[in-house]
């Protein structure tokens, strides 16, 4: 019998209920500061990072290869037979070089190292289905191919209320930034189908892009059945009036699920987030 497990980074910013009910193992990634490095959501948490982003802005960088060995050990331990694992695209960090590394260690089990080519709930959506399909008792080689459908499907936007933070993360380039900021234009930004973020529309003024955004999905899935997700860094309220419109369009959505973004995340955006990631929903 196979005995699979399915693990991930702490980016995927699904909900600890969905961590728990389909047993996720997360990696945590890391935050720098100048004096002292963080778990990311273990050690420290988003509020923190906002609290301390005057005073410093920290790098982040990719598990630790003690936690990373130590997972395997435990899942070595356990008798798992079978691992995916599903990462944060290539483009934003080595995570995935370094999980491909370290996997080929463990040869006592059959390790799949997926590179999800998005973040935040965009990796989260494919990790989700991923372990759906796992605890409906499919073979490895099902989860494998349901994961690699699932995240070439993913739709992921966003817009930020400055882009202060993706220029000093090396994000963004530098007289985009300043342009924006000094026009207050602000970049609907998405991410291609190899994991790099790119600007889909640029909106004069914050009320518009909302609207723009929100049109996007509106047309994106029209006649679709679809799991989506609204997700926000420091703006709660904005994201609730945003669902309320989703709820009034008449849009089909199947699942809805809504959360922060992840302390890592905060690095590179700053507060005032709103995000949306979809899918169209299929048997697998």
């Amino acid at each position: 019998m196979e005995k699979i497990a399915i693990v991930t980074d702490s980016s995927c910013d699904l909900s600890e209920e969905i961590i728990s009910e389909y047993d996720i193992k997360i990696l945590p990634l890391l935050i720098v500061y100048k004096d002292k490095t963080y778990r990311d959501k273990i050690e420290i948490k988003s509020q923190e990072v906002y609290d301390l982003l005057e005073k410093e802005i920290p790098k982040t960088s990719m598990p630790l290869i003690g936690d990373v060995k130590d997972l395997f050990e435990k899942l070595k331990h356990e008798k798992y037979t079978h691992v995916i694992v599903i990462t944060i695209s290539s483009s934003f960090s080595g995570t995935y070089g370094m999980l491909n590394t370290i996997s080929k260690e463990y040869k006592e089990m059959n390790v799949k190292v997926v590179d999800s080519k998005s973040l935040s709930i965009g990796l989260g959506f494919t990790v989700y289905e991923a372990a759906r399909v796992v605890k409906a008792g499919k073979s490895f080689e099902e989860v494998c191919t349901v994961a690699e459908k699932v995240k070439n499907s993913i739709k992921l936007f966003f817009i930020i209320k400055t882009l202060k933070y993706l220029k000093a993360g090396g994000r963004i380039g530098n007289v985009e930034a300043t342009m924006g900021e000094f026009l207050n234009v602000k970049p609907i930004i998405s991410i291609d189908k190899e994991g790099v973020y790119y600007s889909y529309a640029k909106i004069l003024g914050w009320r518009r892009a909302v609207d723009k955004m929100f049109d996007i999905l509106v047309r994106e899935t029209q006649n679709k059945k679809v799991n989506l997700a609204v997700m926000n860094g420091e703006d709660e309220e904005e994201a609730n009036e945003f669902i309320l419109r989703i709820k009034e369009s008449g849009i089909n959505v199947n699942k809805l699920f809504v959360g922060q973004i992840s302390p890592v995340l905060v690095v590179h955006t700053g507060p005032g987030l709103l995000g949306m990631s979809f899918y169209e929903v299929s048997e697998y």
